[in-house]
């Protein structure tokens, strides 16, 4: 670890400009967009395809000639922000280390789609894929920050609609929790470096509206996660969001789920977008594309047995 590359992530982000008055959604979006963009690594093709009637970016490692799973991606971005292009090197990144082929969805954000559109386009996407054949114990799921909790609310709604459950899940720095009663989300507010609580209950109005917060699909923290695959949470110690993941793991855990909560000292949100230049990113991803495929073999050899 180096704490110089952790004080210089942390800067850059402090460094950021903070508008005076919150942008429009799709001012929103177009900075987010110009920030986050990155092409896919090296040794990643992508092409556009079209996956539970959204459109979609592939992703396939093109040293991989027949990748051994199929990894959906569920992008960050507060339900409001964000697409798999602003997410395409994290994504593809993954898919690489792992060797998956990946697709991520672009689903509808809010607040022209509120609550439950985007929990019903992740839903279709993860149906067409079994539709297609594919066999459940081959897929696996990722998601970062509200593409987390959404990926979580897809798996729910996809058990109680008595579908098969993927092989495993990884979330990196899940927002699981719309009410915002995280202790994290006052005791972290000096040491998180992108957000204020503000932030993250603005994107809340905007997706669930005046909806019930808490509703399992919305908030995953308050669901009954019991039947759900194993979970690799990853989350930075400097974020408010730290007592999401803290607590979705004890809820896990309690619901016998297999749980294996990681937390970054001195890291921020969703840190493993910095690989490259942040160690700890790079290491973060090397283990959930392990857990993945640790995964993906172990329910191939109770299939074979």
């Amino acid at each position: 670890m180096s704490q110089q590359q952790r004080d210089a992530l942390d800067a850059l982000l402090r460094s950021a400009p903070r508008a005076q008055t919150r942008p429009a959604p799709e001012q929103q979006r177009t900075g987010f967009a110009a920030i986050m963009t990155r092409p896919a690594p090296e040794g990643v093709a992508t092409r556009e395809t079209v996956l539970g009637g959204r459109p979609a970016l592939e992703f396939k490692p093109v040293a991989v000639a027949t990748p051994r799973g199929h990894l959906l991606y569920l992008h960050g971005g507060g339900y409001v922000i964000g697409s798999p292009e602003t997410h395409t090197a994290l994504t593809g990144e993954l898919a690489r280390r792992s060797g998956l082929l990946a697709t991520s969805v672009d689903y509808r954000l809010a607040p022209e789609h509120p609550f439950p559109a985007a929990v019903d386009d992740g839903l279709a996407a993860y149906r067409e894929l079994l539709a297609a054949g594919t066999d459940p114990q081959a897929i696996v799921m990722a998601g970062d920050s509200a593409g987390a909790g959404l990926s979580l609310a897809t798996l729910l709604a996809a058990r109680d609609a008595g579908l098969p459950q993927p092989a495993a899940v990884v979330l990196f720095s899940p927002w699981v929790d719309l009410t915002l009663d995280g202790a994290s989300m006052r005791t972290k507010q000096d040491a998180d470096p992108i957000f204020i609580e503000d932030d993250l209950r603005t994107f809340a109005d905007f997706y669930v509206a005046a909806g019930d917060r808490a509703q399992p699909l919305a908030s995953p923290l308050f669901a009954d996660l019991t039947g759900l695959p194993p979970l690799l949470i990853q989350v930075g110690a400097n974020e408010l969001l730290l007592d999401d993941a803290v607590r979705l793991a004890g809820r896990a855990g309690a619901d016998n789920v297999e749980v294996t909560l990681e937390i970054g000292p001195g890291l921020p949100h969703v840190f493993q977008h910095h690989y490259g230049n942040l160690d700890e990113a790079g290491a973060a991803l090397d283990r959930a594309a392990h857990f993945l495929n640790a995964h993906l073999s172990s329910a191939r050899a109770e299939l074979v047995h």
